[in-house]
């Protein structure tokens, strides 16, 4: 599987999640000593991760596009992403995102994500 196709696969997860407002299932696509920073104080593990996106307006979307991959180890890979959130009551967020994501059993899970507006 390439770099790209492991990130897809996590992050489709991750996005279908987001869209559909489930905190819940957006943690579960997190390691269980996942670093998240948002935009908001950074936390440690699918809780916090929870939390965060319960918090985020009901309506809330992410469009994400792969822009570079890195496999830093044989079930370890960087990616470099631009994501735009949209909004219902006002205009889309575009931010940058850095995620690691690790082979956990037979399947990926993001163990860090950090965002930044530039």
């Amino acid at each position: 599987m390439t770099e790209h196709e492991i990130l897809r696969g996590v992050l489709d997860r991750w996005k279908s999640a987001v869209d559909a407002h489930d905190p819940e299932r957006v943690a579960s696509c997190f390691t269980d000593d996942a670093i998240f920073q948002g935009l908001h104080p950074y936390t440690v593990g699918p809780a916090g991760v929870a939390e965060y996106y319960a918090d985020q307006p009901i309506g809330m979307t992410a469009a994400y596009d792969v822009r570079e991959t890195r496999r830093l180890a044989g079930d370890v890979v960087l990616g470099y992403l631009s994501v735009d959130f949209g909004f219902v009551d006002r205009p889309v967020l575009t931010v940058f995102l850095s995620v690691i994501a690790r082979r956990v059993g037979d399947g990926w899970l993001i163990s860090h994500y950090q965002v930044s507006r530039l």
